[in-house]
């Protein structure tokens, strides 16, 4: 029975299965895959799928056999793929499958750097990965569901975002679905026996995570075109109305991103209504969000889905383009959508709804920590990538642009946001590439900000205390650092006098920080961090 687990409502409501716990995979690191083809046979009778998997490659490590990432049969409830035959051009090759991976053998060491082509044909149930089930009405639908390690449960593959590859998906299915893949349309053909052959290609890199296919009965809405790329809406038929006016938010979203960040990789952006376990999951060109995301009353969502599809959009660019190099570094996925969809919030909304988000978020940090003390670059995932969608990854990488970004300064951080995304489009990176990149930017050496902020658990905690002298007239400020790691960060205060409010900023550096302030008369109050610039707790008193 699955179990429901809210956290974040920005992005996913999501089930945790049981397959969860299986154990993650590893970096494949035999081969470079360039190019998956895959042709998938769907029906209405059953929920066997019949694929055809041709893979292009190159050699790694000389060996004189490879694997890809796929999930055998299993017979205890008859689901997952039965490979049938592999094949380099018409010779078959020998093939066994064990541990969720096919093994291919060669009669020789194939030498480094080779190019190979082969082609896998399997068949069978899709254990997951691969939903086939009947949306809220009724209708059979089949959507892929891949994130974060979920694509060998239907396709054989290099299973882990490192290994990033173009893609096309040939698709034959009952010919009244319609048929949503990354990349562009090359063909659509009506077939004998009331099928279709629906065929899109992807000519960008991709990791695995973020290659999909939905399939369903579609209302589909050609929105408008942004900088030259074609924006769609697919709902299902029952939400044509709502959907269709809800999903046209797209259009305000995409032009401030591509204005920050540079332009979209893709051809297309698709927002697809789907079957996806998450509230929205961010498949390169053809985003999948919930079945339940179109909302009756448009109007009191229209915020909550302006904000999903920020998230998700900025993901095109952080995350399908620009990826991570492993699993501990999903922040500069996750973290970077949620800045950027914060960002949004400010240019169309105003600073202060960006401060509203920045508490919110700032609330979830802290709470999230009193239960799991570990840093936003987290080793310690064990078994479950999905104890990664957790405030680290998301709030708290948000977090840490922000206050890179009040560091900086807005200009530099923004040309240092466009660079790192420059130099890693279409390639991964690591969280000391990104810093490398801003350092170069800004001129300023920030390992202590990435050490303390990104691969130390914890915040400041801060106990400040103050007293004033009548007769000085000063002000004496103690700020205590309770936390045992000590921080370095900028603390603002805002002092309210009797007639005006003083703002003063102090460079913290050590547990303990006591500074004097020239101030005519007791303060009415004190405020930390007016701004919302700084990711902390604490208390603040007067000293009696």
């Amino acid at each position: 029975i699955p179990k429901i687990m809210s956290y974040c409502n920005r992005e996913f409501l999501f089930f945790l299965f049981a397959i969860t716990c299986n154990p993650i995979h590893a970096q494949n690191t035999s081969i470079d895959v360039q190019h998956y083809r895959f042709e998938i046979l769907l029906n209405d009778n059953n929920n066997i799928i019949h694929g055809n998997a041709g893979i292009d490659f190159v050699i790694k490590k000389s060996s004189r056999s490879v694997y890809f990432d796929l999930t055998g049969p299993n017979d205890s409830n008859a689901m997952g793929m039965k490979v049938q035959r592999v094949s380099e051009g018409n010779k078959d090759l020998k093939f066994s499958q064990e541990n969720d991976r096919v093994n291919i053998y060669f009669n020789d060491a194939l030498p480094i750097a080779a190019q190979k082509n082969l082609f896998i044909n399997y068949e069978g149930i899709p254990a997951d990965g691969f939903i086939i089930d009947t949306n809220k009405f009724a209708r059979r639908t089949f959507f892929a569901d891949n994130w974060p390690d979920r694509a060998h449960n239907w396709i054989p593959c290099s299973d882990h975002p490192s290994d990033k590859a173009s893609v096309e998906f040939i698709v034959t299915a009952p010919d009244h679905y319609q048929v949503i893949a990354n990349g562009i349309v090359e063909e659509e053909s009506n077939l004998p026996n009331h099928l279709k052959l629906t065929h899109w290609k992807e000519e960008n890199v991709l990791p695995t995570k973020v290659m999909a296919i939905g399939v369903a009965d579609f209302a589909v809405q050609f929105v408008g075109n942004i900088n030259g790329v074609p924006i769609w809406s697919w709902v299902f038929p029952e939400n044509r109305d709502s959907g269709f006016a809800q999903y046209a938010v797209s259009k305000n979203i995409l032009p401030f991103l591509i204005n920050y960040i540079g332009p979209y990789p893709y051809k297309k952006l698709a927002n697809v209504q789907s079957k996806t376990i998450f509230g929205g999951m961010e498949n390169a060109g053809n985003i999948f969000y919930s079945q339940n995301s179109v909302a009756k009353d448009t109007a009191s969502k229209t915020h909550h889905i302006e904000e999903l599809f920020a998230h998700e959009t900025a993901h095109q660019w952080f995350g399908d383009e620009a990826s991570e190099t492993d699993w501990p570094h999903i922040w500069l996925s996750e973290g970077f959508a949620t800045y950027m969809a914060h960002l949004y919030t400010e240019y169309r909304y105003g600073s202060d709804s960006l401060k509203k988000e920045m508490q919110q978020d700032r609330n979830k940090v802290i709470a999230f920590y009193k239960k799991r003390k570990t840093p936003v670059v987290d080793t310690s995932s064990g078994d479950s990538l999905f104890q990664l969608l957790n405030a680290n990854s998301y709030e708290k990488g948000s977090w840490v642009l922000h206050m890179l970004r009040r560091k900086l300064g807005n200009e530099i951080f923004q040309k240092g946001i466009q660079t790192y995304y420059s130099l890693y489009k279409g390639k991964n990176a690591a969280t000391d590439d990104f810093r490398k990149v801003m350092e170069k930017v800004s001129g300023q050496k920030l390992e202590i900000f990435f050490k303390q902020w990104l691969y130390t658990p914890g915040h400041p905690v801060l106990n400040i205390k103050w007293k004033f002298n009548p007769i000085k007239k000063v002000i004496t400020l103690t700020i205590h650092q309770t936390q045992d790691f000590k921080f370095q960060f900028p603390l603002q205060l805002a002092i309210q006098n009797a007639d005006k409010i003083i703002f003063k900023t102090i460079e913290v550096r050590e547990k303990n920080t006591t500074i004097t302030i020239p101030l005519n008369s007791e303060p009415a109050s004190i405020l930390p961090d007016p701004a919302v610039n700084l990711l902390f707790e604490g208390t603040i008193e007067e000293e009696k």
